[in-house]
């Protein structure tokens, strides 16, 4: 049976209408504020290389903690096991950017997508890497297959202005031994890699390789293994949405990993990825027209892990 994705697509934004204004912008950036709310934009990449799109699937957006999915995967390709002696790979049930947490299970981050287990892997990246901003955006730029790939300095400023909350779990991390290199250094590159923009399509791109065992789409270049891919992947089932992954497993049913900047991208293994962005989020911190979108995809679809 053929599936009708454009037809698919089309029906989702007719039904999600009513959505339309719900939420609120992620105003604790300032700069993310100054977003039109409204907008809303799907890309369905299929893996034999054809795709659908509706809406504002080609505006650049920040995509804020979607890009800790690149910086844990740079790790693991540079490090394999060792990246799991500094974090774990529990769901947090708290808050992203949790103190009691990190305070109560002295230092280890419950796992590499909230804000501290972040902070870890980019403190490991600033470790292994000989120019790790300028790396870390290469291989982004690899996965994605252009160059056109920046940092907004306008938001990355935003975020170092405003970033008290990450400044402070960080300085926890040093005090309990898990960040090795200078607290201004690691959340410098933390705030650079959160402020990346992309599209809708480039994002769906770039998450070809996760969805394609760890090899490069159109080449034949491994940068995980299958076995860290599969990892990789479950990881982004358990903990892509903060405390809210269980929601999003039970309502969609595949990996993912969501931004506040209103982005959500999730694949299926072999057969496709999809982003979704629309600013407005949750109490949670996740988009709300996005959520119900990939919950009306994979149900339309049929096509979820389960």
């Amino acid at each position: 049976m053929s599936i009708n994705y454009q037809q698919i697509l089309n029906e989702i934004v007719e039904e999600t209408q009513y959505l339309t204004g719900k939420g609120k912008v992620a105003d604790y950036i300032p700069e993310l504020a100054k977003v039109s709310p409204n907008q809303f934009g799907i890309f369905l990449q299929m893996m034999d290389g054809s795709s659908y799109h509706v809406g504002a699937a080609h505006t650049q957006f920040a995509i804020q903690s979607i890009s800790k999915v690149f910086s844990l995967s740079l790790a693991v390709s540079l490090l394999g096991e060792k990246v799991w002696e500094r974090v774990d790979v529990e769901p947090s049930g708290t808050a992203f950017n949790s103190l009691l947490q990190l305070e109560y299970e002295k230092g280890i981050p419950r796992n590499p997508f909230i804000n501290a287990g972040a902070l870890v892997v980019i403190d490991m990246l600033i470790s292994e890497l000989k120019k790790p901003k300028e790396d870390l955006m290469d291989y982004i730029r690899m996965l994605a297959g252009k160059n056109e790939v920046h940092i907004n300095k306008k938001v990355a400023h935003s975020e170092k202005q405003h970033g008290f909350r990450n400044a402070a779990v960080a300085n926890l991390l040093k005090d309990f031994g898990n960040i090795h290199n200078k607290v201004e250094d690691v959340l410098d590159l933390y705030f650079d890699m959160c402020s990346i923009e992309m599209n809708c399509a480039e994002l769906s791109q770039t998450f070809k390789m996760f969805a394609n065992h760890g090899v490069l789409p159109g080449t034949e270049k491994q940068i995980l293994t299958r076995s860290q891919t599969k990892r990789q992947n479950a990881l982004m089932q358990s903990c892509g949405f903060y405390d809210e992954s269980g929601e999003f497993t039970f309502t969609v049913g595949l990996p993912g990993k969501s931004g506040v900047g209103g982005g959500i991208v999730a694949l299926f293994p072999e057969q496709f990825t999809i982003t979704v962005w629309s600013p407005l989020l949750n109490e949670k911190g996740n988009s709300i027209k996005g959520m119900k979108a990939l919950e009306l995809f994979t149900t339309k679809s049929e096509l979820s892990l389960f």
